[in-house]
C-alpha cells in the first residue's frame, strides 16, 4: 500500500499546502506591518528633530528676551532712584537744556 495514491495522502498534502499558504500569508502580513512601522518611525523621527530645533530656537529667543528685560529693569531702577541719570537721559534723548545753556548739533 502506497501513500501517494491513497486519498489519505492527498488529504495530508492538501493540509500541508494549506499550512504553507497560511504561513506565507502571515509572513507577508508581518513584513508589510514592519515596512509600515518603519515608515511611520522615520516620519516621527523627522518630526522630532524639527520640534527639537524649534525648541532650541525658542529657548534662544527666551534667553535674549530675558537679557533685554534685565537691562530694561536696571534702566528703570536708575530712572526711579538716580536724578543725575534722569537728567542725562532727558538731555540726550529729548534734547533739553538748562536755562542759559545752548545746544549745538552737528550733522555727521
Amino acid at each position: 500500500m502506497s501513500f501517494t495514491s491513497s486519498p489519505l495522502a492527498a488529504l495530508i498534502a492538501d493540509i500541508v499546502n494549506s499550512r504553507r499558504l497560511i504561513v506565507t500569508l502571515y509572513a507577508l502580513l508581518f513584513a508589510g506591518l514592519g515596512v509600515g512601522a518603519g515608515a511611520f518611525f522615520i516620519d516621527a523621527r523627522e518630526e522630532y528633530h524639527q520640534l527639537k530645533q524649534a525648541e532650541t530656537d525658542a529657548q534662544r529667543r527666551l534667553a535674549e528676551a530675558q537679557t533685554r528685560l534685565a537691562e530694561q529693569e536696571k534702566i528703570l531702577q536708575r530712572l526711579q532712584s538716580d536724578p543725575e541719570f534722569v537728567e542725562k537721559v532727558i538731555r540726550q534723548r529729548l534734547g533739553y537744556a538748562k536755562p542759559g545753556e545752548y545746544i549745538f548739533r552737528y550733522e555727521k
